[in-house]
Order: C-alpha cells, then sequence, then structure tokens
C-alpha cells in the first residue's frame, strides 16, 4: 500500500492531523466549545470557497476566515460557557456568505466537494510539508498553555480569580482550534470535522481519570481511525472521511454502551 506516494502522504498527513485534532479536541471537549469548532469548520469552508472564487490557495482563504471568525467570537464572547449567541450569529453570517461565493462560482463542483467531505488521497507533498510545519507550531503553543489552559478548563470563574487571563488565553485557544479545523478539513472536510475534533475527545473522556490520559487516548483513537480508515478504502471504493466518521462513532457508541453492559455482566453474574 505504501509503495503509492498518495498513499503515503495520506498517511503522513492524517497521522499529523490526528494528533493535533485529538490534543486541542479534548480541551474543545473539556470547556464545552464544540459549537465553536463547528461554526469555525464552515467559516473555513467560506473562507475556502472565496479563495476558490479568485484564484488562490484554498488553505489561504481557511486560514484567514477560521482566524477571523475565532477573534470574532472571542471578541464577541468573554467566557467560554456563554458564546453559544454570538457563534450562532457569526455561523449563520458566515454559512450566507459562504452561499454567495458558491453562487459566483462557475468551475467545477469537485473543489467545493473536496472542502466539504475532504480529499485525504490527493494531498500532494508540499501539503504534507505544510501540514507538518502547522503541527509542530500547534503542539508547541499547547505545551506553552497547557497548564492555565486546563485550569480554566475545569473552573473558569476561580482560574480568572486567581489571575489568569481568562479572555486572552480564550483568545489564543479560538485561534488554535482555527488552526487545527484548516488543516483539519483536507482530511474529513467541513461537514465531518466533527469526527477528528470532537467525538475522540468525547470519548477519551468518559474513559480517562485524568487529563493527559484523556488527552492521550482521544489522540490514540483518532490516529487509529484515521489509519484505519486508510486501510479500508484502499481495498473498497468509497469515501475515506466515512470510514474514519463510522469509526470513531461506534467506538463512541461502544464506551456509552459500556456501563449497560457491565449491569447485565453483573447480573448474570448473581443468578
Amino acid at each position: 500500500m505504501l509503495q503509492y506516494g498518495f498513499m503515503l502522504h495520506a498517511f503522513e498527513a492524517g497521522t499529523m492531523v490526528a494528533i493535533v485534532a485529538g490534543i486541542i479536541g479534548y480541551f474543545v471537549v473539556l470547556r464545552r466549545s464544540s459549537f465553536a469548532a463547528h461554526a469555525l469548520s464552515h467559516a473555513g469552508f467560506t473562507g475556502a470557497a472565496g479563495a476558490v472564487l479568485i484564484g488562490i490557495n484554498p488553505l489561504i482563504g481557511l486560514l484567514t476566515f477560521t482566524s477571523g471568525g475565532a477573534i470574532v467570537m472571542a471578541l464577541l464572547g468573554k467566557k467560554a460557557a456563554s458564546r453559544d449567541v454570538q457563534i450562532g450569529t457569526v455561523l449563520a453570517f458566515m454559512l450566507g456568505l459562504g452561499l454567495l461565493f458558491l453562487t459566483f462560482y462557475k468551475g467545477y463542483a469537485t473543489e467545493a466537494y473536496s472542502l466539504l467531505f475532504g480529499e485525504i488521497l490527493g494531498i500532494s507533498q508540499s501539503a504534507v510539508i505544510t501540514t507538518l510545519i502547522t503541527a509542530i507550531i500547534l503542539f508547541i503553543a499547547m505545551v506553552i498553555i497547557y497548564r492555565p489552559l486546563l485550569f480554566s478548563s475545569l473552573d473558569e470563574d476561580c482560574a480568572e480569580a486567581k489571575g489568569v487571563p481568562i479572555f486572552w488565553l480564550g483568545m489564543v485557544f479560538m485561534i488554535l482550534i482555527a488552526i487545527a479545523t484548516s488543516i483539519s478539513v483536507q482530511v474529513v472536510g467541513v461537514l465531518l470535522i466533527f469526527s477528528l475534533m470532537v467525538t475522540p475527545a468525547a470519548t477519551a473522556e468518559r474513559l480517562a481519570s485524568k487529563p493527559i490520559y484523556g488527552i492521550f487516548i482521544s489522540v490514540l483513537i483518532a490516529v487509529m481511525a484515521t489509519w484505519l480508515g486508510l486501510f479500508i478504502s484502499f481495498y473498497v471504493p468509497y469515501p475515506v472521511s466515512f470510514f474514519i466518521t463510522g469509526i470513531v462513532f461506534l467506538i463512541y457508541i461502544f464506551v456509552r454502551l459500556m456501563p449497560f453492559f457491565k449491569n447485565i455482566y453483573y447480573k448474570l453474574l448473581v443468578i
């Protein structure tokens, strides 16, 4: 399988994106900011559609609009727990703008389709390098802000009382989500961004007793799903993003049902 360049690039980029999504996604779930990640993915689609419309690299549009949307969301709502209305407002505007860009676009629909659902098998060597550099920057940034971010994620009011700069920390984290969303779109697309950014982290939150374990489990699930999805798609002619999404969803459902299975098991032991 790895003798083909496109598969090798897919595994390289997919692994890096899965690691980043697993780490940042854990804090997205911990801070109850899943709606923000969803909104930023749509902002990214609008930016990419605009970039395609004027003939520049879609990644530039993705980063520009996701970062801009993140800053606007952070400015409109000081605390992560009270941003739903602001996020919904930005999301609605971005969707309308994206529709306008698509109306003006007269080219082939395949580019728009790849933005919506991802095109991991079409990633070039230069895109892999860009993803690697971005992933390293995101990892370093997360290491730097890890402790204050964890503190504010667990108890935002207490962290603020202790002098943690909640507003600026939230701003930085929103920008990191925006960048992570931008590089994740090439793997699973705008509509399926939850499959890597939220679902593994939501699963890990139910399994781990400590944050560091939760991050590790989140990354493990994201990487495993990406590898398995690529492996299956090599032999089965269906979209990679479908398999990745399906795998993480099945893992999440299994974990959710674990208490139910345990109760049945204990009742059978008693009988």
